[in-house]
């Protein structure tokens, strides 16, 4: 890639791109281009209140969470107070999944351990609106179980997650 090319940013570059196809499908089809654009500003209007939300949770998360709070409850050195914590915060959390990244990504540079990312991703599979559904049809025994094997498997993964990590960045380290 050429100076000037990095120097505009790989996402300013992926705009610029979009935009012109855009203006180059336009010249082709018109109208399935104007549609294409409606359909996208209808999305835009869906998704604005939300990443409106996610981006004020990451400003809040900004005041009040800094990388010493971080690291002392969902870091390295947490020990045990950052499973329940990113548990009882995946099971809580609502919404796409990807409107979820951004605060998460936050929290990683500000020290948050991959274990408990991936506890808090994989425990947004336990939906509390769709309890007394489950247990309506599979009963109450069936939906306690597989509530725990979840919260017990979301912990086993984030451990393996953990060591598949370190495993790789232990690879990419030069030896000296």
């Amino acid at each position: 890639m050429s100076k000037a090319l990095k120097k505009i940013g790989a996402q300013w570059l992926f705009l610029i791109a979009v935009i012109l196809l855009y203006i180059i499908l336009g010249l082709w089809d018109l109208e399935t281009t104007v549609a294409a654009l409606k359909g996208f500003l209808v999305l835009l209007k869906k998704i604005l209140p939300v990443l409106g939300i996610v981006f004020a949770l990451i400003f809040l998360s900004n005041l009040v969470l800094n990388p010493k709070i971080v690291n002392r409850y969902l870091g390295r050195g947490a020990k045990k107070s950052g499973w329940p914590v990113a548990i009882i915060a995946g099971i809580l959390s609502m919404g796409p999944i990807y409107l979820w990244y951004p605060l998460l990504g936050e929290l990683k540079t500000k020290g948050m351990r991959d274990a408990l990312i991936a506890v808090f991703l994989y425990n947004r599979a336990v939906k509390i609106p769709l309890v007394p559904v489950m247990i309506y049809y599979f009963g109450l025994k069936i939906v306690v179980i597989l509530t725990v094997l979840m919260i017990l498997f979301s912990i086993a993964n984030g451990l393996l997650v953990e060591k598949l990590i370190r495993k790789g960045e232990a690879k990419q380290k030069p030896e000296t």
